[in-house]
């Protein structure tokens, strides 16, 4: 890949284009563009549809690979346009690049195994072993995902959630009949992409069992509602799941928990808070409470998805009220420990926040 890109360096590729000229899926060619963008050895320079384009690292990177590069699939005669900035390339041994996620925010990535983070979970897609990212909510786990596999197709799981959810099912269509339509789990096997299964232990495990056939050797699921149809995944597919331990009606049973073969804890970076210009001293009283609930005095710290919040709600309303508000979302139980440490850190009463008198 690195070939085609240096080759002509002036010219983006899309995943498409480059999967053709590789002989890959293109959910395993778009992962490892992201991955080569990650460590500065290619840019994005487009993003409607995914373009890539080398950087100054990427002829070093080539020529590390043996043999004459792919002859890529003819470029089309109209011409890319730039879809906003690209990502700034990173010297070797350097910080990595944040990585823009979906809805537009930025990740951060972390340390895992001497790696950035986004690298590993790509590292072990590729050698198909599946992951379960385990921590509170609002730790970060959705969006390291969401980092590392641009391909990505989610399902929100609950209690709710049915083997039709994640198979398909019939649906009617405009003239009034009825048609099978590919649920979730059917078309990242089928399209060789990463699915998240986002609180995955809130499924009931009869549901989930109809995920297991796809996960094993086999690779293959039979869809018995339509036709006893069987699915093979094709390359590229992958499943990586988010539990959060915390949440009332979550089950890791053993079933589940057997698929899963590396199981990471994920708690909040509070480093990067502060690196992000969150208030000192609402950082300061989350390592606090973060502290006091890993020795069990308290059973609720604010993580990285409130702090973010807490900045917001001072830049709209000030800092006062996002302090009364922090108060406020802890749960009942611990309500008054984290207003005896917030009122202790600011210097003055702080109650949740609430309407005062008609003005």
């Amino acid at each position: 890949m690195a070939q085609i890109l240096a080759a002509t360096p002036s010219v983006g590729f899309t995943v498409t284009e480059l999967a053709k000229a590789l002989g890959h899926s293109g959910g395993a060619v778009g992962n490892a563009c992201e991955t080569l963008v990650c460590r500065g050895e290619a840019e994005r320079s487009g993003s409607k549809p995914r373009t890539y384009r080398a950087t100054s690292l990427t002829g070093a990177v080539a020529q590390q690979a043996s043999g004459p590069p792919p002859a890529p699939s003819p470029t089309p005669s109209v011409p890319r346009q730039s879809a906003g900035k690209s990502a700034v390339p990173v010297p070797p041994g350097g910080r990595p690049e944040p990585i823009t996620r979906p809805n537009g925010q930025k990740y951060h990535p972390r340390a895992l195994a001497q790696l950035p983070d986004v690298e590993a979970l790509r590292r072990l897609r590729q050698a198909q072993v599946p992951v379960l990212l385990y921590g509170p909510p609002g730790t970060g786990k959705t969006s390291l995902i969401e980092a590392a596999f641009p391909d990505l197709i989610t399902v929100a799981g609950d209690g709710d959630t049915t083997v039709g959810d994640l198979i398909g099912e019939y649906t009617q269509n405009a003239s009034g009949g009825y048609e099978f339509i590919y649920g979730p789990l059917v078309t990242a096997m089928q399209e060789g992409r990463a699915l998240l299964l986002d609180d995955a232990t809130l499924i009931s495990p009869k549901v989930l069992a109809a995920l297991y056939p796809a996960m094993d050797g086999r690779r293959q699921i039979q869809v018995k509602a339509h036709k006893g149809e069987t699915v093979t995944a094709a390359d590229g597919f992958y499943v990586i799941s988010g539990h959060n331990p915390g949440v009332h009606g979550a089950v890791l049973t053993e079933a589940l928990a057997s698929r899963f073969s590396v199981q990471i804890q994920v708690g909040s970076d509070y480093d990067l808070a502060a690196a992000l210009k969150i208030n000192r001293t609402a950082v300061r009283i989350a390592r606090h409470l973060a502290a006091s609930q890993q020795a069990g005095d308290v059973g609720w710290a604010p993580q990285l998805r409130e702090l973010i919040a807490f900045q917001k709600i001072a830049d709209v309303l000030g800092a006062e009220a996002a302090f009364a508000n922090l108060v406020g979302i802890a749960p009942l139980e611990d309500r008054d420990t984290v207003a005896e440490i917030v009122t202790k850190a600011i210097g003055r009463p702080v109650t949740a926040l609430a309407l005062g008198r008609q003005l």
